[in-house]
C-alpha cells in the first residue's frame, strides 16, 4: 500500500470536518441576521408606537 492510498480515507475525514465547520458557520450566520432583523423590526414598531401615542396625546 502507497502512501497516498493510506492517506485518501483521513484526507476525506479532514473534507467532511471542514463541512460540517462550514455548514455550522452558515447556520450561525443565518440564526444572527434573523435575530437582527427581528430586533430591527421590533425596534421600528416600538418606535412606530411612541409617535403615534404622542400624536394622539390629550392635552
Amino acid at each position: 500500500m502507497d502512501d497516498q492510498t493510506a492517506d485518501r480515507p483521513a484526507k476525506r475525514q479532514r473534507q467532511n470536518k471542514a463541512k460540517d465547520r462550514e455548514s455550522w458557520i452558515e447556520r450561525g450566520v443565518a440564526i444572527r441576521a434573523g435575530f437582527y432583523i427581528f430586533g430591527t423590526h421590533l425596534f421600528a414598531g416600538f418606535v412606530w408606537l411612541l409617535f403615534y401615542l404622542g400624536e394622539h396625546a390629550h392635552k
